[in-house]
């Protein structure tokens, strides 16, 4: 392992474009409970144009925030976005506790979300929710096992060795936890 570094100490924020912000607010607070923190109307210098735009930012129990731009010119828009991936694989996980996640998990449902664009995996490590966004993304709400440090160490412990034999081309599972 390299040279041990300081950790950044949280995320502050990570950022999408929205197609539409008034549906990604009512998402983000109305249905998943993030209290809207700021909004910022600005205009700059970007990539070599002037860009107008509006950037919400939706706060986490951290202090971290999940934040949106919406661009005034369509044309600015269309040029970053959204494009979500099509892949599931490309989502935001959030840790949640029991009670937070059941509270999700029934606002989603009341919000009228359906399969596919709602689903829950059973990880062992972790019980994780996972809803489709009015942008297209995917957002997981991730409840941690009641021996997530036992695993988390065990992990820990094994993290390089495991993928070495992973890449090494053994690809049996080491999720004993299910």
């Amino acid at each position: 392992m390299g040279v041990q570094a300081s950790l950044p100490s949280r995320l502050h924020h990570t950022a999408y474009v929205s197609k539409d912000l008034e549906a990604t607010r009512k998402f983000y607070e109305d249905v998943i409970g993030l209290p809207l923190m700021a909004t910022w109307c600005e205009s700059d210098e970007l990539f070599g144009k002037e860009r107008t735009y509006c950037h919400c930012f939706f706060g986490l129990a951290d202090g971290g925030a999940l934040a949106f731009f919406q661009f005034a010119d369509p044309g600015d828009q269309a040029e970053f976005g959204p494009q979500m991936p099509a892949s599931p694989f490309h989502h935001i996980a959030l840790n949640v506790d029991t009670e937070t996640q059941k509270g999700i998990e029934e606002r989603i449902k009341a919000a009228g979300y359906k399969a596919p664009d709602t689903y829950v995996l059973e990880h062992g490590y972790c019980r994780s929710v996972y809803v489709t966004d009015p942008n297209g993304m995917i957002v997981e709400f991730t409840n941690d096992a009641p021996q997530v440090e036992e695993i988390n160490k065990a992990r820990r412990a094994d993290a390089h060795t495991e993928l070495k034999r992973w890449l090494a081309g053994d690809h049996r599972s080491n999720n004993t936890y299910r």
